[in-house]
């Protein structure tokens, strides 16, 4: 669906739903329905690192930076309120991209991030789970800022590939080579204007900024609701007391710029968070047990993490015994 008309933002366009269809998932990224969990690992293999874009980026034909005196990101950014206990409006598909501040690798993934100001967003950071809260915890250890570019309204190749988790790629790897398999060609990346990182050449939207160590925002602080947003088992989260503060210094987007955007309970959650589930686990049991395992499906009612079900080649009587001990052992 998309709302052609988004009341305080002339001209901009929000989408939303997307990938909510397996079958359209399938379409875009050039595969059959069943095939996209094999499709991921397959990907995740045989890795195509994005590349740095030369000249002008499309995410760039507009350009507000923070310090112009009408800058503000209310106005900017169509971000949904999507209920009334919303702790405020949420950027749900921002691409957050980042480097290690030790390593220098890359990597990008999504997190929640709620408008808090004119100039600042808060970002949660899920405790172990996600690559770029390390690379924020590093550099608050350095007494750094982490620089960091939220890319929004991108190729669904990305939206999917950025949804790996480890231990299918380990802290390093960057999930944007996914995207590069899976398109056969490298993701291309532009020079952001106002910090030193990089971002999503033909995103329809991208925000510059970097995180603030030794700062912690109330996810709630404006509404005082105690609540968060819908989370994708379906019920509504608490807003969390330890978020980080993104200190946001531009936004640059196209010049007919289309916000995409996605809520927690929905098949799109299932689509982005079980198609790389379904590689992962496929992954794990093909190297433990070759060519037993047929397919494997994240089924809806677990909301894409919760629930799947293992199609396998059964050879033996004693085959289902050993699957359960496998799947105690995952």
């Amino acid at each position: 669906m998309i709302f052609n008309n988004v009341k305080g933002h002339p001209g901009a366009k929000v989408a939303i739903g997307v990938l909510a269809s397996r079958k359209r998932v399938a379409a875009l990224l050039g595969g059959r329905p069943e095939d996209l969990g094999k499709m991921l690992w397959h990907s995740v293999d045989s890795p195509v690192p994005p590349v740095l874009k030369e000249g002008p980026a499309p995410c760039q034909e507009v350009v507000h930076r923070a310090s112009d005196p009408d800058f503000d990101l209310y106005k900017l950014v169509p971000a949904p309120t999507n209920t009334p206990d919303d702790a405020g409006p949420y950027i749900t598909l921002g691409m957050c991209y980042a480097t290690h501040p030790d390593t220098g690798r890359s990597d990008v993934t999504i997190h929640r991030l709620c408008i808090q100001g004119k100039d600042e967003l808060s970002i949660f950071f899920t405790p172990g789970a996600r690559h770029i809260g390390a690379m924020a915890e590093r550099a608050e250890e350095l007494g750094q800022k982490l620089p960091i570019s939220i890319s929004i309204g991108v190729d669904p190749a990305i939206e999917i590939g950025s949804c790996f988790e480890p231990p299918t790629t380990p802290l390093g790897y960057d999930e944007l080579a996914v995207a590069g398999a899976l398109r056969g060609e490298p993701v291309e990346l532009c020079k952001c204007l106002t910090v030193e990182e990089k971002a999503i050449a033909n995103a329809e939207y991208v925000i510059e900024g970097e995180v603030i160590p030794h700062v912690r925002v109330q996810e709630d602080q404006n509404s005082h609701t105690g609540y968060a947003m819908p989370e994708f088992p379906g019920y509504t989260g608490p807003a969390s007391d330890q978020c980080w503060l993104i200190k946001v210094t531009a936004v640059t987007h196209r010049t007919d710029p289309i916000m995409q955007t996605c809520i927690g309970p929905s098949e799109e959650h299932v689509s982005m968070a079980g198609i790389p589930t379904e590689a992962s686990i496929y992954g794990m049991i093909e190297k433990a047990m070759p060519g037993r395992l047929q397919n494997v499906y994240c089924a809806s009612p677990g909301g894409g993490k919760y629930m799947a079900v293992l199609q396998f080649k059964k050879l033996s009587a004693i085959d289902p015994g050993s699957r359960h001990r496998l799947q105690d052992d995952l």
